[in-house]
């Protein structure tokens, strides 16, 4: 097989980054965020939000917390930019907004219209610079930089509305500003990067991409399974190795979901390869975090990203006046939801994620989930991180491995109980039901006191479980929110009408799943 030829960018690459890790060690948490936090006050004094908090009279961040309320996405819409949308001038950061990025809730699917700014998308880039930087300088042997990458997003082609803003994902307003010596190597490009069809493009691009040098792979960790399943199609021999697919594949690049559900089955897929697997914690608002180290060992903040940060306990949220620490404040082991202030306009904004510090110098935190996503509904307090270990250890035990899965809650006269969704591979129809509830309760009670308690005084029933049969969570995807991209299964609903409707087209056994 003849393989295209790329200009090795590596030895060049890898002096920059020696360079510039250097000065990311050299940073000082506390001192680099207040340093971000004047410099983002100091832009936006004369804006209409800057105004209205009296930006002005800002010294200390214990100021700005007592002058600027945290905000949810839905409050920041009403009362500042929907006014005004799309063109937001001087709103809530100086100058024009050129760009949105849509984003859809888990829960809800309801698009979201996020502002970005060319300086975001500059610290998005530097972000993302920055993971190659520690994977060149932990690999002394890389050859990253001497073959192509493919990147798993969605349509790139940005469409300007009438006012000249652009609205579209993140990653289509992000990937135009790559660097040259990096843009002409990434897959797919062309007419095959805009088809919005995932299908189709996947069918296309899957046996390309074997006769190209891939070295560098990206995207969502169930996006990027089932690109590989088709893959599986077109690699000679019907192998089911990355090694004989993809012989120079250095690094798998991941983010957006929950790594741990998929961790196995990219164990199996990277038997035989050289290939590692990062993290990048980034979303809509901006790239906020990036794995410097081992899987699983915390992802590094960027603190170098346009972005001030604040970490509300996740307890004290909902309450009047809750808690807010910043990286001086912060402790580790304790759960937070993240609040940033960043160079579009977002004021103390609410994210919507649950994260824990593992290390503080470098501050280093761990994804928990998503605020609104977890289980409580008889007082049970399950974090979206405890249902995924126990379903984890469930499938272990019962030696299989989880696709998919979702959990919501159903209620009865006396009571009520779990309900898991639950796609797999391995053992088949002699999978017990009732075995794998029994390991999820069992695996749940270990983890969570509250459940426990609630479990032995029976105010809970034990979980009730369905296996899906194959595809059936992508037939969802595909009719309700779309395949590829960004668009994510809901892991955690509490929508009784959204688990009603994910159940009733999840579970369907009739014929094939609909050519997935």
């Amino acid at each position: 097989m003849i393989r295209p030829r790329y200009r090795d960018w590596t030895a060049m690459g890898r002096l920059y980054a020696r360079m510039r890790i250097r000065k990311l060690n050299g940073m000082r948490p506390k001192e680099a965020q207040n340093t971000t936090l004047k410099l983002l006050l100091k832009q936006a004094t004369d804006t209409k939000f800057g105004k209205a908090h009296r930006f002005g009279d800002i010294d200390c961040v214990e100021d700005f917390q007592r002058q600027v309320p945290i905000r949810g996405y839905d409050a920041f819409w009403r009362e500042w930019w929907e006014p005004n949308y799309p063109s937001l001038v001087d709103v809530s950061w100086p100058g024009e907004i050129p760009f949105f990025t849509i984003t859809s809730g888990t829960t809800t699917g309801r698009s979201k219209f996020i502002p970005y700014t060319a300086a975001m998308r500059r610290a998005a880039v530097r972000g993302f610079l920055d993971l190659l930087c520690y994977h060149l300088v932990c690999r002394p042997g890389s050859r990253l930089l001497g073959g192509a990458t493919l990147a798993l997003t969605g349509p790139v082609a940005l469409e300007a509305s009438t006012n000249g803003s652009t609205a579209a994902a993140v990653s289509a307003i992000t990937i135009s500003a790559l660097p040259s010596w990096l843009q002409g190597r990434v897959l797919p490009s062309g007419d095959l990067a805009n088809i919005k069809d995932w299908q189709e493009k996947i069918r296309r691009l899957a046996p390309l991409s074997i006769a190209d040098d891939i070295r560098f792979l990206g995207g969502s960790p169930n996006w990027l399974l089932i690109f590989l399943a088709e893959v599986a199609k077109h690699a000679p021999g019907q192998t089911t190795r990355l090694a004989d697919w993809y012989p120079n594949l250095e690094l798998i690049l991941h983010g957006g979901v929950d790594f741990s559900p998929y961790r196995d089955q990219f164990r199996a897929l990277l038997e035989g390869s050289h290939a590692e697997t990062r993290e990048m914690y980034s979303a809509s608002e901006g790239v906020f975090a990036y794995a410097d180290s081992g899987d699983g060992d915390g992802l590094r903040l960027h603190l170098d990203g346009q972005i001030f940060y604040e970490f509300v306990p996740l307890d004290q949220l909902s309450t009047p006046a809750p808690k807010r620490c910043w990286i001086g404040t912060v402790e580790t082991g304790k759960n937070y939801a993240l609040v940033i202030s960043s160079a579009a306009g977002l004021w103390s904004y609410v994210v919507g994620d649950v994260v824990r510090f593992v290390d503080l110098d470098p501050p280093r935190l761990l994804v928990l989930g998503r605020v609104h996503q977890g289980l409580s509904s008889f007082g049970e307090h399950l974090i979206e991180t405890e249902v995924a270990e126990a379903v984890m250890a469930a499938a272990r035990k019962q030696g299989v491995t989880v696709l998919d899965y979702s959990v919501g809650t159903l209620h009865g006269e006396t009571g009520g109980h779990h309900v898991y969704l639950v796609e797999h591979s391995g053992a088949g129809n002699e999978l017990s039901t009732e075995a794998y509830a029994t390991d999820i309760d069992a695996r749940l009670s270990d983890l969570n006191d509250d459940y426990r308690e609630l479990r032995r005084n029976e105010a809970i029933s034990a979980p009730e479980i369905h296996f899906a049969p194959a595809g059936g969570f992508a037939r969802w995807m595909r009719l309700r929110r779309g395949l590829g991209g960004q668009h994510k299964i809901p892991r955690i609903v509490t929508d009784p009408d959204l688990f009603r409707d994910i159940r009733s087209i999840v579970l369907i056994r009739k014929g094939p799943p609909d050519g997935l």
